[in-house]
């Protein structure tokens, strides 16, 4: 079974953010927050296309030379755990095999890291960690959180995930989440739990299937509406 200790930096396009939140151009139009965004690449391709798009992530308080050292300490293990767990992930003709993985992810790591430096300083990468952002209320449209909630259940506790829904639905008026399997591609054990506090709390709570799937039964999002 794939496991992981610590989280670990791990980038996506925007193609993928877009197949994995449903992201529509409308919903591109609006503001976006990526929580726990990393080294994705969403960012830098969004801001691209004339989109406005926040990230935050603690990896943020580092430069450069030591997210560039952090992707290369981990991109190995990354990829062994991946070969020796292979049965897991859902592997196709866009994606056929581990070596095309890590070329994908490596391409779109390093689109972030020539987009770094300059979207730090104008605001677009902001050093933050969840279950509390230096946001205000309602600074965006959307606020979307991928590979983090839920992926590391073990890591972090269900009072966690709450906190961080919550305050995911303080700073944006919609909040989708991907996916609901934590590490080993098993279904979180927080999901029902946090889906029924917050539906006690009056939020409107749904589970939807996505396009995108990558780990076995791994297309669903939670998405959160006031």
């Amino acid at each position: 079974m794939f496991t992981l200790n610590d989280v670990v930096p791990w980038g996506r396009s925007l193609d993928e953010y877009r197949s994995m939140f449903t992201l529509t151009d409308s919903d591109m139009t609006g503001r976006i927050l990526g929580c726990a965004d990393g080294p994705a690449s969403f960012n830098a391709e969004a801001t691209a296309l004339g989109w406005s798009v926040v990230s935050c992530d603690p990896l943020y308080r580092f430069g450069v030379a030591e997210i560039r050292d952090r992707i290369d300490i981990t991109f190995q293990s990354f990829i062994d755990q991946t070969k020796k767990n292979a049965a897991e992930f859902v592997w196709s003709n866009d994606l056929p095999d581990v070596e095309a993985l890590g070329h994908r992810r490596m391409a779109a790591m390093a689109q972030f890291l020539r987009d770094f430096d300059v979207g730090r300083a104008s605001g677009r990468y902001v050093d933050a960690e969840l279950p509390k952002l230096p946001f205000a209320d309602d600074s965006f449209d959307v606020a979307v959180c991928a590979h983090f909630l839920f992926l590391y259940s073990e890591q972090f506790p269900q009072r966690f995930h709450v906190d961080s829904i919550l305050e995911l639905c303080r700073v944006g008026r919609e909040v989708r989440v991907f996916p609901l399997l934590e590490l080993g591609s098993v279904p979180s054990r927080h999901v029902s739990s946090v889906v029924d506090h917050l539906r006690t709390l009056g939020f409107n709570v749904q589970i939807e299937q996505v396009e995108y799937e990558f780990q076995h039964g791994g297309n669903q999002m939670l998405r959160v509406l006031r």
